[in-house]
């Protein structure tokens, strides 16, 4: 589920801002926003209402936070600008979840073709332009698997931390450099279910503007006492006949990382005390949460990429490049990256995995069509 469009002006927020902090189609980096901030704080905003404005970017800046992911917007750069495209059309919730989608997939294969809970311990491929051996698939229980080419769709987190010991040999040196510039961050959802709705029926989003953040920040300075702030609003999920009262609260950062450490007790407390500050009924209780915890987990070790200062196009081109790279005489195409990190335009995104997966499909569809009509010309 992702955030809703804005349909009209912020809190009567200056066009220009909401639409640099907003965009999701092209991404602007929060220093060019804050910098256009600077001059219009002086010209255009009274003092009286100089304020309120710098605690709504404030509020703008975490939501950018969790959009793209990153722990600050200090670190996302202006390469997403122009990069980055917006997908036509609203989200698409699957009824089971990914868990249904894959089982309706795996319907229409054989059994035993497909293997769960069995993790790979290195991808041992060739790049000594000697051998013209197939890739070796090492596994944590010892077993070898030998295939002539591996795609691997692991997110960029789990490359960042393990790439030394995943690929034997190293993975070449531009495509490190790619790995350690690209950016991987954390987006959580809170769900939190109402026995009776306190908002609006026709409400969308809602939205948590501190009085006391007018420094411009998208972090919180003491993580003990106030990870909560860092949770820019709600988004009221729809339809209310299929899922009840119910809002889902958007958090990033290191305030996440903490939360993910705290039990459902006390997240629960956090949130009863946020909802009832910002309506002032003591009386507004949750009937349960429900919380993601990307960070900690081990597989994925966060949510998504994005492209960090310093970032180009051709960082995305290195992220997808085949191993061994073009040049080598060895095997081509025993190693292939798929995954939303490996996507042109759509990284971020589910549907940017889903395409890459098709695309490297494609590609070796293609690698195969080659050499048949070689075989047939050389006949």
């Amino acid at each position: 589920m992702g955030l809703p469009p804005l349909r009209q002006p912020l809190y009567g927020l200056d066009p220009f801002i909401q639409d640099g902090l907003l965009r999701v189609g092209g991404r602007l980096a929060k220093s060019a926003v804050l910098l256009e901030v600077q001059k219009r704080v002086a010209k255009k905003w009274r003092e009286s209402t100089r304020r309120m404005h710098l605690c709504l970017i404030s509020n703008l800046l975490k939501m950018k936070s969790c959009v793209t992911g990153a722990p600050s917007m200090d670190l996302v750069g202006l390469g997403e600008y122009g990069l980055a495209k917006a997908i036509p059309g609203l989200d698409c919730t699957f009824p089971g979840g990914y868990e249904g989608l894959i089982e309706n997939l795996m319907s229409e294969l054989p059994d035993g073709l497909v293997s769960y809970n069995k993790p790979v311990r290195c991808v041992d491929w060739n790049d000594t332009e000697k051998s013209e051996s197939s890739v070796l698939i090492e596994c944590d229980d010892g077993e070898k698997i030998v295939a002539d080419h591996v795609i691997v769709t692991v997110p960029l987190g789990y490359l960042k931390k393990h790439h030394s010991t995943l690929f034997q040999p190293p993975l070449p040196l531009h495509k490190l450099h790619t790995i350690q510039r690209m950016g991987f961050g954390t987006n959580n959802k809170i769900f939190v279910e109402f026995d009776s709705p306190w908002w609006d029926p026709d409400c969308e989003v809602i939205y948590f503007v501190w009085d006391d953040e007018d420094a411009l920040v998208d972090h919180v300075p003491d993580l003990h006492s106030s990870w909560i702030k860092k949770l820019f609003g709600f988004t009221v999920v729809k339809p209310t006949e299929r899922f009840g009262h119910v809002l889902c609260g958007w958090i990033a950062g290191r305030e996440l990382e903490y939360m993910e450490t705290l039990s459902e007790q006390e997240v629960t407390q956090a949130m009863t005390q946020l909802v009832r500050t910002f309506t002032g009924n003591p009386g507004i209780t949750p009937k349960r949460i429900f919380r993601s915890q990307w960070f900690h987990d081990p597989w994925t070790c966060g949510s998504y990429s994005f492209l960090g200062k310093g970032c180009s196009d051709q960082d995305l081109d290195n992220m997808r490049e085949p191993l061994p790279p073009k040049a080598s005489l060895s095997q081509p195409l025993q190693v292939l990256f798929a995954g939303e990190a490996t996507h042109h335009c759509y990284f971020s995104t589910v549907h940017g995995a889903l395409l890459s997966g098709w695309r490297e499909a494609d590609r070796l569809i293609s690698h195969y069509v080659s050499i048949s009509s070689s075989e047939l010309q050389s006949k």
